[in-house]
């Protein structure tokens, strides 16, 4: 599938982006991969690491901000598949610059969408989304749930466009810049970890598992769905004692904008879920005019989906899968 296709990664310097587009390197034969972000240091350290340098032929660095609607245009010229990463993602900066959040998070996404458009050889559109999208009570989530609805709709009127928007929506990256389990490491060398409160739980999911969630959903893509996919919680007490069971635990209160537990599917949401094996999908409302419900549960996997029971929620703290501490300490030695 991706084989001889060109794909442009917004915000392709991030943790995930990087990673995706080391994992399409080593896997596929892609004609060329274009890095779509803002910050010139660090596409110069990208172009510098022993990861990509072997690919150089095969990487594009294209300087430019989703803000930006004409440089999108002509970063996107002779694309085929575009997976849209960029976001402002850090819940109390969003809280206290609420619309450089707008900017970036739905206009930047409605650029995207329309750049897409706009451009003849684009085929396929993968917007990453977050569980604080699901029932959004902090900004981020609110941008984040308007730029999944913009990327859904996006179907809609696409006209005779031979062009697919989905969108893929999963919690917390193990690792990732600016997430707990390396702001705990970095606390644990002073004895304390501050904990926001006892009961707290998150999603989890490892940087490779988001990449090839994400790759397994080009492939699948009908256009409209929002994929999500199955994976543990854990209790946040648990976090801290696998990063370091000698620390004192210290309560600090619940940050601005921050959930006790997490959700990726709502009780209204479950109206129009299918459950597959590995992954749910949240089928869009307009879905009549985009294609019919019953052949994609059937056949859009391979094997039949099932149709959730109204009042299922996919929330972390109710979730069946739970990492122990043991598991979570072989993970932090993963990252």
């Amino acid at each position: 599938m991706l084989n001889d296709k060109t794909i442009l990664v917004t915000g392709g310097t991030g943790s995930f982006g990087k990673k995706f587009i080391k994992t399409i390197l080593e896997r596929y034969e892609p004609k060329k991969v274009i890095v779509y972000s803002r910050d010139e240091l660090k596409q110069f350290e990208m172009q510098e690491s022993a990861t990509f340098k072997p690919s150089d032929e095969k990487i594009r660095y294209f300087i430019g901000d989703v803000r930006d609607l004409e440089r999108l245009k002509r970063a996107m010229e002779d694309v085929d598949i575009v997976i849209h990463t960029a976001a402002l993602k850090q819940v109390p900066a969003a809280e206290y610059n609420p619309f450089e959040a707008v900017k970036t998070n739905v206009i930047g996404g409605q650029n995207v969408i329309d750049a897409a458009m706009a451009t003849s050889s684009v085929r396929k559109v993968i917007a990453l989304s977050t569980d604080k999208a699901a029932a959004p009570i902090n900004l981020y989530g609110a941008t984040k749930l308007t730029s999944d609805k913009l990327f859904i709709a996006a179907n809609n009127y696409k006209g005779k466009r031979n062009i697919k928007f989905s969108v893929v929506r999963y919690g917390n990256v193990m690792g990732s810049r600016g997430s707990v389990i390396p702001f705990f490491i970095n606390k644990s060398k002073d004895g304390i970890l501050p904990i926001t409160d006892g009961r707290m739980t998150r999603f989890n999911i490892t940087l490779q598992q988001g990449v090839d969630f994400v790759i397994s959903c080009l492939e699948k893509m009908w256009g409209g769905e929002l994929f999500v996919p199955k994976i543990p919680s854990y209790k946040i007490i648990d976090l801290a004692k696998a990063i370091d069971h000698n620390c004192k635990l210290e309560i600090v209160g619940i940050r601005p904008g921050e959930k006790i537990h997490e959700e990726m599917i709502t009780e209204t949401d479950s109206i129009n879920t299918i459950e597959f094996e590995n992954y749910f999908v949240i089928l869009p409302t307009i879905f009549r005019e985009l294609w019919d419900k019953e052949k994609f549960r059937k056949e859009s996997n391979g094997t039949a989906g099932n149709y959730c029971e109204f009042g299922f929620k996919y929330n972390s703290g109710t979730n069946k899968h739970f990492l122990s501490v043991e598991e979570l300490k072989a993970l932090v030695k993963t990252i």
